[in-house]
C-alpha cells in the first residue's frame, strides 16, 4: 500500500482550504500513485470560536465538502481519509472524520472521542468541548484487503483506543490532528512511535502545521509515518507539504510474531 499525507496550514477560509486540499491532493497523487491519502484535522476549516467553528458545520451526507471529497476520491481512484471536518447533527456538532473509497462511496465516519480542554505551557487555553460533542464509537474500515483505524488528535494520549482498534484487527492506524506547538514539540512523535510500538501497526499522524487564529495559535506539523517496530519511515518537512511511504503489511506480521503483545494482555 502507498500513503501519502497532506500537511496543511488552514486558516478560517473553507473554500480556500478546500480548494487547497483539493490541489495538494490532486498533486500528490499524480507523483506518487498513492493508494491511500490523509488529510489533517480540521482541514477544511480552523477558526478559532464555536460559533465559526459551528457556521463551517456541514450535515452528511450532502454539502459541499462531503461532496467534493467524494467527487476527489472518484476521480483520483484513491481511498481518501478526509482529516475531520465539523459535522452537524441537529443541534449538536462533532469533530468527525470521513473516509471515501475510489468508487466516492463513504466508507467510514469517525467522531472524535476525546476533546481537547487544555490550559498549554504558554498559556494559551483551548476548550473543544465548547464547539463540538464527543463520540462514542471505535471506528475501522476497509481500503483494499487492509484494515484501517481512525483515531483523532488528542486520542493519541488514550492508549486503550489503539489497543482497541487493534483488537478489531486495524493494520494501519491513521490519526489527523492540529497538535499544538507547545505540546508537539515534546509529545508528538514520543506518543506516536509508542502507539505504534504497542498496536504494532504502521501509524500514519498527519498534522496542521503553522499559526491560525490571526497568529494567536500554532500547530507543530511534522506528519510522520511510523512502521510497526516504531522507527519513522516518512516525515513532512516543517511547512506546508506532503510525504509518502510504501507500507509492507508483510513486515507486520513478522514484528507481530516475533513479539506477540497480543497475546500477552492479563487485563
Amino acid at each position: 500500500m502507498k500513503v501519502s499525507l497532506v500537511q496543511m496550514n488552514s486558516q478560517n477560509d473553507k473554500a480556500a482550504n478546500l480548494a487547497t486540499a483539493v490541489s495538494m491532493v490532486n498533486e500528490v497523487v499524480q507523483k506518487e500513485r498513492s493508494d491511500l491519502v490523509v488529510l489533517p484535522e480540521y482541514f477544511a476549516f480552523l477558526g478559532d470560536t464555536p460559533t465559526e467553528m459551528h457556521d463551517s458545520g456541514e450535515t452528511f451526507p450532502g454539502g459541499e465538502i462531503y461532496s467534493t471529497l467524494s467527487e476527489l476520491a472518484k476521480d483520483n481512484g484513491i481511498t481518501l481519509h478526509a482529516g475531520s471536518i465539523v459535522e452537524r447533527e441537529g443541534n449538536r456538532f462533532y469533530n468527525t472524520t470521513l473516509v471515501f473509497g475510489p468508487d466516492g462511496g463513504e466508507l467510514a465516519r469517525y467522531r472524535k472521542m476525546h476533546l481537547f480542554d487544555v490550559d498549554t505551557p504558554n498559556g494559551i487555553s483551548y476548550r473543544e468541548s465548547d464547539s463540538v460533542a464527543r463520540g462514542e464509537e471505535v471506528v475501522t474500515y476497509k481500503a483494499g484487503d487492509v484494515t484501517v483505524g481512525c483515531a483523532i488528535c488528542y486520542d493519541i494520549r488514550f492508549p486503550e483506543l489503539f489497543r482497541a482498534l487493534r483488537d478489531k484487527g486495524a493494520d494501519v492506524i491513521v490519526l489527523p490532528a492540529a497538535f499544538t506547538l507547545a505540546t508537539g514539540k515534546d509529545h508528538w512523535e514520543v506518543l506516536a512511535r509508542a502507539r505504534a510500538i504497542e498496536t504494532q501497526t504502521y501509524f500514519l499522524a498527519v498534522g496542521q502545521t503553522g499559526t491560525h487564529a490571526s497568529g494567536k495559535k500554532a500547530c507543530w506539523g511534522h506528519s510522520m509515518v511510523i512502521d510497526p517496530w516504531g522507527h519513522m519511515i516518512a516525515q513532512c518537512s516543517d511547512g506546508i507539504g506532503t510525504t509518502s511511504a510504501s507500507l509492507n503489511l508483510a513486515y507486520t506480521s513478522t514484528v507481530r510474531a516475533n513479539v506477540p503483545v497480543a497475546n500477552h494482555h492479563v487485563l
